[in-house]
């Protein structure tokens, strides 16, 4: 089970990596992320209305063969920029993280 905490700080940058790789629909999104951890329904679309109103990320509608048009998501200018912050602060982050780990379970031995 996943701190809830650090997964919501994390979830904006595993939607920004994932559509950047790919524009994905709502549903295909979900499936993606859920593959590698549990995300609470009603969590990821409230986060991506919120990303395309801070235009991080733009949507067009395509036809799809299973019935109705879906609304896919697609990366702006803006949301590379952002996905590249977030991916730096990531990296910083649990670096800094380890290090406190690393030294505490150094300090155990």
């Amino acid at each position: 089970m996943m701190n809830a905490q650090f997964k919501k700080g994390a979830l904006e940058l595993c939607v920004l990596v994932l559509i950047s790789e790919k524009d994905q629909y709502g549903y295909e999104l979900s499936q993606n992320i859920s593959r590698h951890m549990a995300i609470a329904e009603g969590t990821l679309y409230p986060l991506l209305r919120r990303l395309t109103k801070e235009e991080y990320l733009e949507t067009y509608m395509a036809p799809s063969s299973e019935g109705p048009a879906r609304k896919y998501y697609t990366m702006s200018k803006l949301g590379f920029m952002r996905m590249k912050l977030l991916l730096a602060e990531w990296d910083q982050f649990t670096a800094s993280v380890n290090q406190i780990i690393d030294a505490a379970r150094g300090g155990e031995r």
